[in-house]
């Protein structure tokens, strides 16, 4: 489903955070960003990507990288979902898939032999002239955070 690749521009998105703020891709330029894209606040798998985020934020920020994570939920979702798991970084409703379908993320998914629409998990390392480092996808919530920082510090040490 994704078409974007390491090099392309990423797409710009105008989307509401948590507390009703209109943010926007531009708004990081000039700064490293980590977009991940996560199906739905409070489930577990999203629970748990988010939280081991939030337990190593300062390793992120160590590296000059901001996080923003996007899900289809309303901001009063992400607002609970941010105020009971105590999360530390910026989270943005696409209620309406713009941005997840602009990143090539949204699609038919099937669940228990179930088909229906929804996000890919996958995450966009975005340097700061808004040009796509590194996307990450097919990993482990549990692993997500482990398999960015590691690739991070292999292009330290080259």
């Amino acid at each position: 489903m994704i078409t974007l690749k390491s090099g392309d521009v990423a797409p710009e998105f105008f989307l509401l955070n948590y507390n009703n703020q209109l943010i926007n891709l531009s708004d990081f330029l000039g700064k490293k960003l980590l977009i991940y894209f996560y199906p739905k606040a409070m489930t577990p798998g999203c629970i748990v990507q988010a939280c081991n985020i939030r337990d190593n934020l300062e390793l992120f920020k160590n590296k000059k990288i901001e996080v923003v994570g996007i899900s289809p939920d309303s901001t009063d979702k992400l607002l609970n979902f941010v105020q009971k798991k105590m999360l530390n970084f910026t989270l943005l409703s696409d209620i309406h898939n713009i941005a997840s379908k602009k990143f090539g993320v949204w699609g038919e998914k099937i669940f228990m032999g179930k088909k229906y629409f929804g996000i890919y998990r996958t995450s966009f390392l975005i340097n700061s002239t808004g040009i796509i480092d590194k996307i990450f996808c097919k990993f482990k919530c549990k692993d997500h955070h482990k398999i960015i920082l590691t690739y991070l510090n292999s292009k330290e040490s080259t």
